[in-house]
């Protein structure tokens, strides 16, 4: 019932309303309930009080006047005198007896005095009493009240007290009698208390608010379920949650894997909603760079499988930093060949995209002359030599393949151009298209190449080698050349004090050598 009503929150919406709507329902019902039970107790214990009074006054007046054949007179101990009826302070004494004794708790009715005549028993005075009759006789004021309330935690208990002032006739009475155990009584004195105690005891009370209670019970009753509901509600949110990080954890995972097979650029792309995964292509104007080591079966056979593994992760990786830092989309690796291109998923426009496509280009180049003097210290004889090639052009980019699997490449013939500009590259160098070129003429030197021709494509193309690529303004701290029959490194950087002298010396002679004259002889005075 709960779960369909958790399902449903217009039911419980109702339910509350209803809920709050009832609560002053049930409150106004259980004061209309208190009220009736205060009212019918009241009732009832003044019925008993007047029905005790009136039976007491038929009893010891009436029926004595009524039975006595002479004058009745008002005497203390009328009961010993034939036809006498009680004096005022008789009549109050024994109305306290008869209202304290009815068997009623509610309430109580005491008329003492610390004065009692000497034929009667000493009235026992509590605190209360006591202070309130010395109040009294010391104020002298008729309308004086003392009250007290006590009681417990299940219980109320409130008495008050009023002064007895004597009158004349009260005066004359008492200083005349007998009995009486003072008699210098002035009119105004204090002659005793009249005090009245009302007793309400709380627990009887309770059942009073049922309705309250009944409220109450089922205001828990709903609580209670509805927190054991939010409590399940609590566990299945948590195990979906813990279900859900597991679920996020494992995905990116796999997604970071996947990162790995991807362009950072086509990884976004897709991962970010830019791009959907269906076979679809668009005609862009691209950048295509094409790079290949030079003579690498040769140089594989000279290697292990290990070595050879390590050394082209080493390279691959290398050159992909580098790819990545100018913003280039890599393609794919085609054995030991790189393809990449700019202008797709984000292009900065044609000449832009060229120009860092060159930038790129030659960071590489440079890079690898550092490389190669590094493999040669690890003892690669024949380090990698790369060649690079550059096309700007139109081309389909886009996914290609079946809907099972698909491919983020680039088709046509100015991708074919670029590799073939590669290949007739030398190593270490860049060779460019005629497009290419004009794009970056005016920040780099290259030289026309022999026209060459490509199938699919009219007409011969003009390839562009460019040179200086190890060119800048400082002079050159790191020389790399290896042909046959030469194999120089030289970092100046590295070269100590010591190193710069013996390096000075090598190179002198190998110069005179290379110039015909004899190694053992002393070189000859520059200039």
């Amino acid at each position: 019932m709960w779960l369909y009503t958790a399902e449903r929150p217009w039911l419980l919406g109702t339910i509350v309303a209803l809920a709050l709507a009832l609560l002053p329902i049930a409150v106004w019902m259980d004061l209309k309930n208190l009220s009736d039970r205060a009212l019918t107790v009241q009732a009832r214990t003044l019925n008993r009080m007047l029905s005790d009074i009136r039976g007491y006054y038929a009893t010891n007046v009436v029926s004595r006047v009524q039975g006595h054949d002479g004058d009745s007179i008002a005497a203390h101990d009328y009961a010993d005198i034939p036809g006498a009826v009680p004096i005022p302070a008789t009549l109050s004494l024994e109305l306290g007896d008869v209202i304290g004794t009815s068997g009623e708790e509610e309430i109580g009715y005491r008329f003492v005095s610390d004065s009692a005549f000497t034929s009667r028993a000493a009235h026992r005075l509590d605190g209360f009493e006591r202070a309130a009759l010395a109040s009294f006789r010391a104020s002298r004021d008729p309308g004086a009240v003392a009250t007290e309330i006590a009681g417990s935690l299940f219980e109320r208990e409130i008495r008050m007290a009023v002064p007895v002032i004597l009158g004349q006739a009260c005066v004359s009475c008492h200083n005349n009698h007998p009995l009486s155990p003072k008699h210098d009584w002035q009119v105004g004195d204090v002659r005793g208390i009249q005090a009245i105690t009302v007793h309400q005891p709380i627990a009887k009370n309770l059942f009073s608010f049922k309705y309250l209670f009944f409220y109450f019970a089922g205001a828990g009753a709903f609580g209670i379920a509805l927190t054991g509901l939010n409590w399940r509600q609590a566990n299945q949110f948590r195990r979906m949650n813990s279900e859900l990080e597991e679920a996020n954890d494992f995905l990116a995972s796999v997604s970071m894997k996947i990162s790995k097979y991807l362009s950072p650029q086509i990884y976004k792309s897709i991962f970010s909603g830019e791009k959907d995964v269906t076979i679809s292509t668009e005609r862009k104007k691209l950048t295509i760079f094409f790079s290949d080591i030079k003579d690498f079966t040769e140089t594989s056979e000279h290697l292990q499988p290990e070595e050879l593994t390590n050394l082209l992760n080493e390279y691959f990786t290398e050159m992909s930093a580098i790819a990545h830092a100018h913003g280039a989309t890599v393609d794919k690796f085609i054995g030991d060949a790189i393809l990449a291109f700019f202008g797709d998923p984000h292009t900065r426009g044609a000449r832009e995209d060229a120009n860092a496509c060159l930038d790129m280009a030659m960071a590489m180049q440079r890079r690898m002359v550092e490389l190669k003097g590094e493999w040669r210290r690890r003892g690669i004889e024949k380090p990698f030599e790369v060649r690079m090639g550059i096309n700007t052009g139109y081309c389909n980019v886009g996914n290609f393949g079946s809907a099972d699997r698909m491919d983020y490449t680039i088709i046509g013939a100015e991708a074919n151009l670029a590799a073939r500009l590669q290949h007739i590259a030398d190593p270490g160098g860049i060779v460019l298209s005629y497009e290419t070129w004009a794009h970056v003429r005016d920040r780099v030197r290259a030289r026309p190449l022999q026209p060459i021709t490509l199938k699919g494509i009219a007409g011969e193309i003009v390839p562009y080698a460019v040179e200086g690529i190890h060119d800048s303004d400082a002079a050159p701290a790191t020389f790399n050349e290896a042909e046959s029959g030469l194999s120089l490194f030289l970092d100046v950087d590295r070269l100590d004090a010591e190193a710069r002298r013996r390096a000075e010396t090598v190179l002198e002679k190998a110069l005179h050598a290379v110039r015909g004259a004899r190694p053992d002889k002393p070189p000859e005075p520059a200039g």
